[in-house]
């Protein structure tokens, strides 16, 4: 479901929910928030079809797209730390630094090889490169044309365009004064200033916006086509009691929606706006985005038709004032709203690809088990205890005070970043390359300094090595197939990506920036 943010906080948030989603008079709906509807729809088996499936929708963390931006610099002198660039994409060293780091950073958690390889910085670089030529390429299939591009993009960029609306609307005409919020005070004691505001901000903010959609209502000339009220109860109630493929939930489904009316339905006019209007099937489209649970009792009168219809009609209209205002130029829409798109085109291609791989059969994940067994070495861990520095001069502060014979506990107490910290078990799946250095090490050794991943970087730190278990190989068996598959799968998934990466490099002019290039090391921390 269509979902609100803004600086401007509870009390925006509030008056979108009284605005968009709310029926006239004493009777309301209740919106839920996007992933409650995707897990109840999915849960009653009534989830929009995406055209793919749930394997091809889940992408390892290796080929996410990173949320870059698509600004351009005219030359490397506008953007010192511009490393490449390929069409209209730049790729500067802080996103390269980011990238580089989220694939050092372990995906396969279930990794048990201890030879994990430092990816190379100018390998990173190609192939977030190749990246930005899939986007192109894909643009050059029109594939944004394709709905399940096409329509979240949409809606992600009319959510940005109206929340930009509102945003400057309030802006300009909601003003607290002092002494207001000294009069609410008095009229209500328990309240503290702060809350004061946040109550006052909340009755203006409906009245304000009450008064401008009526405006924006006038303004484009809405005109609801009442004589069409009663065929779509009547829709309603068919689709609800009556389904043509028996169903087991006592609401209608979207495949309903899809195959269900017919195209003269899906276009019967319920209102009209200046160079606008809504149909049948957009009514319906937001009936399915409510929770089930929740939907109006009474769609079958013309009454809840249109009570529906007042809120359907909410974004369109927004949408229609922020585009005459000239918001849809804004900059940093325009930017959010392709690498919105760029995330779906990007998850496409990806999927398209895995359609390649061809699924081993059993004989064949055994042969591999066989032929690779040192991979599948099963529970290779160190339990150990660790002090996370903020630099590494700290870090040999630390050291050395440690080989001086200061307790553990107090160094960590002393100098780290976190001072609560308890002995964990570790393995190279979480580790990645630094595992090896780690198992090196014997029980009550001390190592460091040593990097290793904190929060979204790299932090040095102190090792207490307290355990160390290492492992076994095993015969094969039936518990290990989907591990092994996994593997496989993955590898060949790798292997198309490469191929297609190296192809769309030949096909499309890039340039690196070697000089930006210089001393560019993302393992160096300070």
């Amino acid at each position: 479901m269509r979902q609100f943010g803004s600086k401007l906080g509870l009390s925006f948030m509030g008056m979108l929910v009284g605005l968009c989603y709310c029926y006239a008079a004493n009777q309301s709906v209740a919106i839920a928030p996007p992933d409650k509807v995707a897990a109840e729809q999915e849960k009653q088996g009534q989830t929009k079809p995406s055209g793919q499936t749930a394997a091809e929708q889940k992408q390892e963390p290796p080929f996410l797209l990173s949320q870059e931006s698509t600004g351009v610099a005219k030359s490397p002198s506008e953007l010192a730390n511009v490393v490449a660039r390929i069409g209209d994409y730049v790729i500067t060293q802080d996103q390269l630094r980011q990238r580089f780091l989220m694939d050092l950073r372990p995906y396969d958690y279930e990794q048990f090889n201890l030879q994990i390889p430092t990816p190379d910085v100018k390998t990173v670089l190609l192939k977030m490169i190749a990246e930005k030529a899939m986007l192109m390429e894909a643009r050059k299939r029109n594939l944004t044309e394709d709905p399940n591009i096409r329509d979240p993009v949409k809606e992600f960029a009319d959510r940005k365009l109206v929340n930009l609306l509102l945003q400057k609307h309030l802006q300009a005409n909601l003003a607290i004064t002092e002494a207001e919020i000294q009069e609410k005070m008095k009229a209500d004691p328990k309240l503290n200033e702060a809350q004061a505001k946040l109550t006052i901000e909340k009755e203006k903010t409906g009245k304000i916006l009450d008064k401008y959609y009526a405006e924006i209502c006038a303004k484009f000339h809405l005109r609801k086509i009442s004589d069409n009220f009663t065929k779509a109860a009547q829709i309603h109630e068919r689709l609800l009691l009556h389904p043509k493929v028996p169903r087991n939930v006592e609401f209608i489904r979207n495949s309903q929606i899809e195959n269900e009316l017919t195209p003269e339905e899906k276009n019967i006019v319920l209102a009209t706006y200046d160079n606008g209007k809504l149909t049948l099937e957009d009514w319906f489209d937001t009936l399915c985005d409510i929770v089930p649970p929740r939907r109006p009792t009474d769609l079958n009168t013309p009454a809840g038709v249109g009570r529906l219809l007042d809120v359907v009609l909410r974004m369109p209209l927004l949408v229609c004032e922020a585009k005459s205002l000239g918001l849809d130029k804004d900059k940093d829409l325009i930017a959010q709203t392709k690498e919105r798109e760029d995330m779906f085109l990007f998850n496409k291609i990806i999927a398209d690809k895995a359609k390649e791989i061809n699924e081993p059969n059993a004989q064949q994940i055994i042969d591999y088990y066989n032929k690779n067994k040192e991979v599948f070495v099963t529970d290779r861990t160190l339990k150990i205890d660790q002090i996370w520095l903020p630099d590494s001069n700290t870090t040999q502060k630390a050291k050395s005070e440690l080989q001086a014979g200061k307790d553990f506990e107090l160094v960590r107490q002393l100098y780290s970043l976190e001072k609560k910290s308890e002995p964990f078990n570790t393995h190279p799946g979480s580790e990645g390359p630094f595992f090896n250095d780690l198992y090196k090490a014997e029980p009550n050794q001390i190592l460091g300094p040593i990097k290793g991943f904190y929060g979204e970087g790299l932090r040095w730190r102190i090792v207490k090595i307290l355990e160390k278990k290492p492992g076994a190989t095993k015969d094969y068996s039936d518990d290990m197939k989907g591990r092994v598959k996994w593997r496989m799968v993955s590898e060949q998934r790798d292997a198309i990506l490469e191929k297609y990466r190296k192809q769309l490099l030949e096909k499309y002019k890039y340039d690196i920036y070697a000089d930006n290039l210089k001393g560019f090391d993302p393992l160096n921390i300070p």
